[in-house]
């Protein structure tokens, strides 16, 4: 081998182990984020764990062994008594009622005045918008005494109506934000070109706006029904039977006899996800895509 062959194979050896030594790095670096990523959903899933064998547990071998080992004998006799003692199929049935009207009447009036706000526009409209989105930045505290001696005056203390009325004036805000922001990314060409067709506004929001803004009503529709339906604080305002209570009131009331039933709760908390499960799963393509709406531009 001469020495001009010797100097350029050199140069070619050390290029084919740093091509080689690459895909090695990356790899590497692959695997570690994988395993950090199985570590972290493992450290999250941790109290939905115990909570799931909690629920297959009796009291006394909750006592005896604690939470954190398998069943001996899994059963779904706490299941049951939440069920039927527990009563909740009541609490779920009022959480629904609350819920569900809080929810789709919030989305309504977001949509409308977002709509109004973003394509519409008239004198003091600004002033508006600033006006409703300050109700963001009200803390529930503030008005829970003045809101206590209203309901109570017009007589819908320990019924669902407060806790409806009340979600709905708190969704307001946000879902106008929401929707306003969402409206005002749509070329406003699209709006006028339905307009010149002879559409009138109400048609234009039905046949135009609507459709395309599925992922940020998806997001509404999830984050304001998981809202609602966690909330704790109105139902202890405003309930004092069980007639009127919701699920995470009926789930914090829950008592053994004697003690704390444990397993009784956690398998009450598990039939009280259900709902908010099936919700994601039913919007979650929309949900990830609104999530992501505006984060690429181009």
């Amino acid at each position: 081998m001469t020495e001009a062959t010797r100097a350029v194979s050199i140069p070619v050896d050390s290029a084919s182990a740093t091509s080689r030594r690459a895909p090695l790095s990356a790899r590497l670096r692959t695997v570690i984020l994988y395993l950090l990523l199985t570590a972290l959903l493992i450290l999250y899933s941790l109290p939905s764990i115990g909570v799931v064998l909690t629920s297959l547990k009796s009291n006394a071998e909750i006592g005896r062994e604690g939470i954190w080992t398998l069943p001996d004998q899994a059963s779904l006799e706490n299941f049951r008594v939440a069920w039927e003692t527990g009563n909740a199929q009541k609490y779920l049935l009022n959480s629904l009622k609350v819920t569900i009207p809080a929810t789709v009447i919030s989305i309504l009036f977001g949509v409308l005045t977002g709509y109004a706000l973003s394509k519409l526009s008239f004198p003091g409209s600004d002033s508006l918008f600033t006006f409703l989105v300050a109700g963001m930045f009200i803390p529930p505290q503030v008005v829970m005494i003045p809101l206590f001696r209203m309901f109570n005056r017009a007589g819908l203390y320990d019924t669902l109506w407060p806790m409806i009325i009340v979600h709905i004036g708190f969704g307001i805000p946000i879902c106008t934000l929401v929707m306003k922001n969402f409206f005002s990314t749509i070329p406003t060409a699209i709006r006028e070109a339905a307009v010149i067709d002879g559409a009138n506004e109400l048609r234009v929001l039905i046949r135009v706006m609507l459709p395309l803004s599925l992922p940020s009503l998806a997001v509404l529709a999830t984050l304001q029904f998981t809202w609602i339906w966690n909330d704790f604080l109105w139902p202890v305002i405003f309930t004092r039977s069980d007639d009127a209570r919701t699920i995470m009131f009926g789930l914090a009331s829950l008592r053994g006899q004697y003690s704390v039933a444990y397993g009784t709760q956690s398998a009450m908390a598990l039939i009280a996800s259900v709902p908010t499960l099936v919700i994601f799963i039913f919007f979650q393509k929309y949900f990830i895509r609104g999530l992501t709406l505006g984060s690429v531009k181009g």
